[in-house]
């Protein structure tokens, strides 16, 4: 391990096959994901002919209510094995998605539909996620975690720049359900990549009940709510992803409209700045090895913080789309940084017996706090007019750097892993 850690200075060490395996799952469902992204609006404008306030629901209340289904999802996944897990999701996703397709070529799609395969994919999505975390950490050393999640990150904003160019002229070339194909079978071949991992997987711990109980559902909030460190932590992420996303219509309405910047020129600014995350990313092991992982946490998670008020001075020509670049560059390099940093510190201080259920309880929240306050800021967007509501919560994410944790935590050791579930 010492030698593979000293080869790979520049590239990061070799984790392994089943890592890899694992790598190349999430790097094509992730390419699969942003091949359609925005297929569901473009498919309820284009062909069910959905007016605004049917497409906000699809963005919002798919993603609220996919988040309430989750909830006893993760108390189910703690104690079963996560690899099994992940396959199934991959294949929920898979199987939900190619409804559309089916339904579309028969005539025979709604709104309904996509409004509820939209509740399928975002549930299966958080179920996912939160055993992935845990598979992670049975697979790999705590000292590789940083480099595991910083490659995971440098996935997702090299798919974040490829796919939507791609899915964007998939559209136009074959149609609008064309990339939710796309996306299905890129869930089917993670699913194979997953099963290709193999390997032993240890055990779970068994709960002493035989089934489930209603205050196990609780159990992932009650771990972050009680801990020092991930708590800040959880509401600085729910608070700064919310408010992040909240603006998104925001700027859609502003830029397309009242400024009139045409379609390619607003999909250029949010594409083009995605490199300075590829790059966010490689740097991230490097910072924390000479600075540590806390100041780097508290740093870069103070300076992203930063850059979102710009957009409120963003005016038309090609000096707002360079406003709008150069806000979206810095903002997503920190969050290209920051995001492997916080996801490893996470993990160091989630019990191995606790990470499902903790991760999932993450995910609901900051799903939910999105969904939320996206539909409060378009009230607020709408009663004081975008720009207005786009500074408003600008200055607002100034305050998240509050929420980060004020002291560095001493990774949890093995031995405080122990305790069983049903001690919690």
């Amino acid at each position: 391990m010492r030698s593979g850690h000293r080869r790979g200075q520049l590239l990061g060490p070799r984790l392994g096959r089943r890592f890899g395996w694992l790598w190349g799952a999430y790097g094509t469902s992730a390419l699969g994901t942003w091949l359609a992204f925005g297929a569901f609006p473009v498919i309820a404008i284009q062909v069910l002919h959905a007016g605004p306030a049917e497409v906000a629901a699809l963005a919002s209340v798919g993603t609220a209510v996919g988040a309430v289904v989750a909830v006893p999802l993760g108390p189910w996944v703690e104690f079963r094995r996560k690899r099994p897990v992940l396959i199934t999701m991959d294949l929920v996703r898979f199987a939900a998605l190619l409804t559309i397709p089916a339904a579309y070529a028969l005539h025979l799609l709604t709104f309904l539909q996509l409004l509820l395969v939209s509740v399928v994919v975002a549930a299966a999505d958080i179920t996912f996620r939160a055993a992935s975390g845990a598979y992670l950490k049975t697979l790999l050393p705590t000292e590789d975690l940083l480099v595991a999640n910083a490659r995971f990150e440098s996935t997702a904003w090299t798919t974040t720049i490829v796919g939507p160019p791609l899915g964007g002229a998939a559209i136009g070339l074959l149609g609008p359900v064309a990339t939710v194909v796309a996306d299905a079978a890129s869930y089917l071949l993670s699913a194979l990549g997953i099963r290709a991992t193999g390997g032993h997987e240890p055990s779970p711990e068994r709960r002493e009940a035989g089934r489930m109980r209603p205050g196990d559902l609780l159990d992932g909030w009650r771990y972050v709510l009680a801990d020092a460190t991930l708590r800040p932590l959880l509401l600085n992420t729910a608070l700064f992803n919310g408010l992040v996303m909240a603006v998104e219509p925001l700027l859609a309405v502003l830029m397309l409209g009242r400024l009139g910047f045409a379609p390619w020129q607003y999909g250029l600014a949010f594409a083009a700045p995605s490199i300075g995350g590829l790059l966010g990313s490689r740097l991230a092991r490097p910072l924390v090895t000479r600075f540590g992982q806390h100041q780097v946490l508290i740093a870069v998670g103070t300076l992203r913080a930063l850059w979102p008020v710009g957009l409120a001075f963003l005016g038309p020509g090609s000096g707002g789309l360079l406003l709008v670049m150069g806000v979206e560059l810095g903002l997503i390099f920190c969050c290209g940084v920051f995001n492997p940093v916080y996801a490893t510190y996470r993990l160091e201080r989630t019990p191995t017996d606790r990470v499902a259920r903790t991760l999932s309880a993450w995910a609901v929240t900051t799903k939910a706090s999105t969904a939320l306050l996206t539909a409060l800021w378009g009230v607020l967007g709408t009663l004081l007019g975008p720009r207005t509501a786009i500074g408003l919560a600008g200055l607002l994410l100034l305050a998240t750097p509050l929420l980060l944790p004020r002291r560095a935590a001493a990774p949890l050791s093995e031995q405080k892993q122990e305790p069983a579930p049903s001690q919690a």
